[in-house]
This record gives structure tokens, C-alpha cells and sequence, in this order.
């Protein structure tokens, strides 16, 4: 089995832009300055926030590409004082507090002397992962070993897998035990044969793609219905059984409930599926966090380019967004026949588009098609209340063939 654990990239910078020619990265830059912070850099209060017009007429766009939502991006100043959740807003208002009230959790503790570690598969910053076997059962698990945290984060992971047991892709909470002496706490798991996903992703066929970002939206479509966001999705986080074709979504060690209103920690997801609204402090993000961080696997594996979006900071991060996310936006519009006559493109323009096109995406391109095009623009949103909800994408004809696939399974059972 190859488990690997997640590497989390904590840098975040304070970036001021300069620059007065508007283009997506400038604007995403301005962006960064707007939110969460006014002219000097000082942190803004809610109250300061609240008081900021609501207008959403106003866009700031580029002068050389066609009208897109990859060339678009509102000013903070503009948008509403308070950012809500599309879908699932008041999960959690609705149901009971000790439904989402981790900190009064009692642990049952299980016993530890029922598992042995039998090889080390994994390891990161808040713990390590062996294989292991059940001495009573003689069966395998995953044996994830929790290195010294706040009690409350280790309740949260705890309660969260308790909300979400059963549910579509969510690897299965088997048990909860800790060392009698050190009294370090140990999280046990279904054990699931993955592969690698550097080694797994270069075979996967067109369709296998499809099948497994289905497999993946059920699970987060699932823990979105509970009011959770996962937070840390990427392959690290998706473990994968290609021989049973069974798919597990892993690490809830980041995930969160969700509140409307409720201001997060920004420092979550790594680097790579950071959405722009945790790059540039935005802290009322939502359940489309994730969708993003989808959006940057599902495109590493179309273009075989893992990670799709390699900044070596927070601010370099957020132009290889722009960069990519505007070249992939004008490979829709240039699949148009009437693109020349509607949007006045020269031929020129169009030639480099291409180019820069191949050097970013390679050889690979001929994998996809523009459905998959279609999907990752609508998933790739800077504003992240304009992404596809989980079950919005499951609709999406991207996905046809796996839903007819799946009815056809159905009927036959």
C-alpha cells in the first residue's frame, strides 16, 4: 500500500500591487489587497466590511481577451459584506449543538493491544500512518498515530468521522484508542490497497478519470450535505483501489463544520488546491473551497501535470492562476467558428493563444475533450460562490457515460 500523507505549505506573504496595467493577475493582486485589509495594510473588522458598498455591477477586465469569468474579478469593496454557502447553509444551525459541538466530545476509547503495526506506509505533519492487523480478526487496517496536537483538533477529526460514518467514499472509522502510558491517541481505519497516485494517474484511461472524480464528488457532495468541508482535498487525500475500482476519501485532519457567517482559518489546503479566497484572506469561505482543490486535481489529471497550478509562494501561486486559468478560458472561446467575428481576435492573437496553450498543457491535451474543458471552467471560478456545487458537477455532461454506467448497474442488481 502507498499512503502518503499530506505536506502542508504554511507560507502566506502580504503582497501590495503596483502595477497599473489591468490584467488577471493585477486584478487578482488588487484582489489580495482589498480583502481583509484597507489601504495601509490593516487588518479590517466586520463592522468596517459591512459598511462597503454591495454592488456587483462592476468588473475589472482585461483588454485583449474575450469577456470571460477567467478575466473577471470583483473588487472586495463590491461584494456583499458577508459571503453565505449556495447549498447547505444552515445544516448545522438546524441540527442539534452536539451534533457539531466537538469540544464537549466523550472519547470511547478502544483497546490499543487489539492492533499491531506491521510496516510504516506514511507520515506528516500531524502524524504518522502504519499498516496494521486486527489480532482478533486477522484483518488489515490503517493505523494513523497522532503526534502532539490540541485536544480539540484530535475531538474535531474524531466527531467529524463519527457525523460522516457510512456515508458515499468516506473511509470508515473502525476504531479510537491511545497508549495507556504516553496516552497518544490513534485513530484505526479500513484498510484500503491504493497505488500511488504518481504512479497510478499516467494509466488512467479517459473513462477511468470520469469514474473516479464521480466516485470523489459523491463523497464530498455527502459530507457537504452534513455541513462539513473537507479542506484538504488533493490525490494525497484520495486513496484509490484500481483492481476493485473503489475509491476513499482520507485526512479529515483539516476538515471543519460549516457556519454561516462564521470567519475560518485560512491556513488550510496545501499550496497547489489552495482556492484565491484563502490566498488573498478571505475568511468566510464555504463548502466551495473543496471544489476548487477538485478543479486543480481533476485538471492535473487530464493534462498529467501534477500539480497543475506549482507557485513557489502564496503570491506566485496566484499568477499561475491567472495564467492558466485565462489560456484555458480562450481555448474554449477559440473552439468557437465565430470566435474571430465576435470577439475581433486577430489571427495573430490567436497563433500565440495556441502556443502558450502547448507550452502550458503539453502533449497531453489530445485526452481531453472540451466537455472536460467545460467542466474545469466551471469549477475554476475566482469567485468561489460562481463554482459548481458537488452535486451541480455530478450533473454535468462530462459525466454521462459514468451515470448511464451506473443506472445500468442499478437495474441489473
Amino acid at each position: 500500500m502507498a499512503l502518503t500523507m499530506r505536506h502542508i505549505h504554511d507560507d502566506e506573504i502580504a503582497y501590495n500591487s503596483s502595477s497599473q496595467q489591468v490584467t488577471p493577475t493585477s486584478a487578482l493582486l488588487e484582489m489580495k489587497d482589498g480583502i481583509g485589509r484597507n489601504g495601509d495594510g490593516v487588518h479590517m473588522s466586520a463592522n468596517m466590511r459591512a459598511n462597503q458598498s454591495s454592488s456587483r455591477q462592476h468588473h475589472i477586465t482585461t483588454t485583449i481577451l474575450p469577456p470571460s469569468p477567467f478575466t473577471t474579478v470583483q473588487p472586495y469593496s463590491e461584494r456583499p459584506a458577508m459571503s453565505k454557502a449556495r447549498v447547505y447553509t444552515d445544516i448545522n444551525v438546524l441540527r442539534p449543538k452536539e451534533y457539531w459541538d466537538y469540544e464537549s466530545l466523550n472519547v470511547q476509547w478502544g483497546d490499543q493491544d487489539d492492533y499491531e503495526v506491521v510496516r510504516k506506509v506514511g507520515r506528516g505533519k500531524y502524524s504518522e500512518v502504519f499498516e496494521g492487523i486486527n489480532v482478533n480478526s486477522n484483518e488489515r487496517c490503517i493505523i494513523k498515530i497522532l503526534k502532539p496536537v490540541k485536544k480539540k483538533k484530535i475531538k474535531r477529526e474524531i466527531k467529524i468521522l463519527q457525523n460522516l460514518c457510512g456515508g458515499p467514499n468516506i473511509v470508515k472509522l473502525l476504531d479510537i484508542v491511545r497508549d495507556q502510558h504516553s496516552k497518544t491517541p490513534s485513530l484505526i481505519f479500513e484498510y484500503v490497497n491504493s497505488t500511488d497516485f504518481k504512479v497510478l494517474y499516467p494509466t488512467l484511461t479517459d473513462y477511468d478519470i470520469r469514474y473516479y472524480i464521480y466516485e470523489l464528488l459523491k463523497a464530498l457532495d455527502y459530507c457537504h450535505s452534513q455541513g462539513i468541508m473537507h479542506r484538504d482535498v488533493k490525490p494525497h487525500n484520495v486513496m484509490i483501489d484500481h483492481e476493485l475500482r473503489k475509491l476513499r476519501l482520507i485526512d479529515w485532519g483539516l476538515a471543519e463544520f460549516y457556519h454561516p457567517g462564521k470567519e475560518y482559518n485560512v491556513r488550510v489546503a496545501s499550496r497547489y488546491f489552495k482556492g484565491p479566497e484563502l490566498l488573498v484572506d478571505l475568511q468566510d469561505y464555504d463548502y466551495s473551497l473543496d471544489m476548487w482543490s477538485l478543479g486543480c486535481m481533476f485538471a492535473g489529471m487530464i493534462f498529467r501535470k501534477e500539480p497543475f497550478f506549482y507557485g513557489h509562494d502564496n503570491h506566485d501561486q496566484l499568477v499561475k492562476i491567472a495564467k492558466i486559468t485565462v489560456l484555458t478560458h480562450l481555448l474554449l472561446s477559440l473552439s468557437c467558428a465565430d470566435t474571430v467575428a465576435n470577439h475581433g481576435l486577430s489571427l495573430s492573437m490567436q497563433i500565440i493563444s495556441i502556443l502558450c496553450l502547448q507550452r502550458y498543457i503539453s502533449h497531453s491535451f489530445h485526452m481531453t475533450d472540451m466537455q472536460a474543458i467545460d467542466f474545469l471552467d466551471k469549477l475554476l471560478r475566482y469567485d468561489h460562490q460562481d463554482r459548481l456545487t458537488a452535486r451541480e458537477a455530478m450533473a454535468h455532461p462530462y459525466f454521462s457515460q459514468v451515470r448511464a454506467a451506473e443506472s445500468s448497474r442499478m437495474r441489473t442488481q
